[in-house]
């Protein structure tokens, strides 16, 4: 008999490819726009930017990483519950391109929220929709998983190393609002690429797990309308202050991920088995918020840091600030393929995935430490290749936290709630990126040594809890590796 071979994506199911490309897309659009964003609310008006007080500015960006990740919620219920990933998946993408032609046309704080609001809700329906897709192509027990979501964060890492760079280039010969529109034109790319290849995505891919009865969508539609009337209120009566926005997220964020563990722990359609799972994963939840506070810092203390403390004069050019945000997906694409024939060559052998978010959350930790030595130079005094050495730092950590968390998040999913685990995930990053808005304002560069060192240190004493927990954690996950 001749065996005939089914067509693969780098040995991965070769429907990854069209999920990697949206992915790709909408991350060029997401890091360039993030790229540039910081500098645009606080630069003064002579330099095209809106002169919003710093730490205002830190905060803004600090709640809109944050919901972005919090609209993963949003974006999972409505793939469990209602539509399904793939069309969640599809008309996020569209929200995300809408969102960024806001920015880049209507002017000054007008565009910036309607920008970013449309932007956070259509990337969180991106974010978790994409990676239960990515799951739903393995079977239980598929050895190529950890590998398929790997090359799958190979994607990601380009899109983020290319946005940076073309929108800061952008910003800096042009302006701020060249920058944003070549992330609207990126988003339509990966949307247009979508569209044509969308048809090949089956079975789990539209399929609605947990059907929401009819009767009770008008509850839902009423819920949705009440919770949009109550953020306006909140909005006129000058509660939401530019200040306090991250501060609001990371208290949502808290809220969410607490009602989320107790309907999923508590559900009916959750068997004894999986509800272990789901309490082998809070420890990991919490080290993972730990962790995305420091690592999203990249976007606001770290932007700061290399606008102010960085020399980034290279052979007599000055390299844009945005830059800098290029050099961890660098890293991510060299490095991701190492780690995904690592996990590949040991198979069973490969430390469990509680010893490896110990591992990233305790090397996070050590990152931080390491801007302890450029503690007290001068201004733009900071070498660049410091600068780029901390960041692999970064990068090592990540790969052995972020990607496998995600693989984590489709392995421990009750059936019922497959799509809303991966979100449970992603309110773990919500959580550690509003934290890193809030935490920016802490930041001073006359008080370096505090800051990193504090830091660095609770970050690895809870890597090092994590890793003494990891066996208990690892019976109550059962075969799940």
């Amino acid at each position: 008999m001749t065996r005939t071979r089914e067509p693969t994506f780098f040995g991965q199911p070769r429907v990854l490819a069209n999920v990697f490309g949206v992915e790709l897309w909408e991350r060029f659009s997401f890091y360039g726009m993030q790229g540039i964003l910081l500098l645009y609310l606080y630069y003064e008006a002579d330099q095209g930017g809106l002169g919003i007080d710093q730490h205002a500015a830190t905060s803004i960006v600090g709640a809109y990483g944050g919901s972005v990740y919090l609209a993963t919620v949003i974006g999972a219920w409505l793939a469990d519950r209602l539509f399904g990933p793939e069309r969640v998946l599809f008309g996020s993408a569209i929200l995300v391109m809408c969102g960024h032609v806001a920015l880049a046309v209507i002017p000054q704080l007008a565009g910036v929220t309607i920008g970013l609001i449309l932007i956070a809700l259509g990337s969180g329906g991106v974010k978790s929709t994409a990676t239960a897709i990515v799951g739903t192509l393995y079977a239980p027990g598929d050895q190529r998983r950890d590998a398929g979501f790997s090359i799958f964060y190979l994607g990601i890492n380009l899109g983020a190393l290319l946005g940076p760079l073309l929108t800061g280039l952008l910003q800096e010969e042009l302006g701020f609002h060249y920058g944003f529109a070549a992330a609207a034109i990126g988003m339509a790319i990966g949307l247009i690429q979508y569209a044509i290849g969308r048809r090949a995505l089956t079975g789990a891919a539209r399929a609605v797990p947990n059907p929401l009865p009819r009767n009770r969508r008008p509850l839902v539609a009423l819920i949705a309308v009440a919770a949009i009337v109550l953020v306006g209120i909140f909005a006129l009566a000058g509660l939401l202050r530019p200040d306090r926005l991250s501060t609001i997220v990371v208290v949502l964020s808290i809220l969410t991920a607490l009602a989320y563990f107790a309907v999923i722990l508590s559900s009916r359609r959750v068997d004894g088995t999986e509800r272990r799972r789901v309490l082998a994963f809070i420890p990991m939840f919490i080290a993972s918020a730990a962790f995305w506070s420091l690592y999203q810092q990249q976007f606001t203390v770290v932007t700061i840091y290399s606008d102010t403390r960085l020399d980034r004069e290279v052979f007599g050019w000055t390299m844009p600030v945005s830059w800098v945000q290029s050099i961890n997906p660098v890293f991510v694409i060299i490095l991701s393929g190492v780690f995904a024939a690592l996990w590949m060559r040991l198979g069973d052998r490969q430390p469990s995935t509680p010893v490896k978010f110990a591992a990233g959350t305790i090397i996070m930790g050590v990152a931080f430490l390491l801007f302890l030595p450029f503690a007290g130079t001068g201004a733009n005094g900071v070498p660049l290749l410091g600068l780029v050495g901390i960041i692999l730092v970064f990068t090592i950590a990540e790969l052995l936290l972020s990607p496998v968390g995600l693989s984590l998040s489709t392995k421990l999913a009750p059936a019922a709630f497959r799509t809303q685990m991966v979100a449970l995930f992603f309110l773990s990053v919500a959580l550690g990126t509003a934290m890193s808005g809030t935490l920016a304002g802490y930041y001073s560069a006359d008080d370096e040594v505090v800051y990193f060192g504090v830091l660095g240190i609770l970050a690895i004493a809870i890597g090092v809890l994590l890793w003494l927990i990891s066996r208990p954690l690892q019976r109550l996950m059962g075969e799940v590796r």
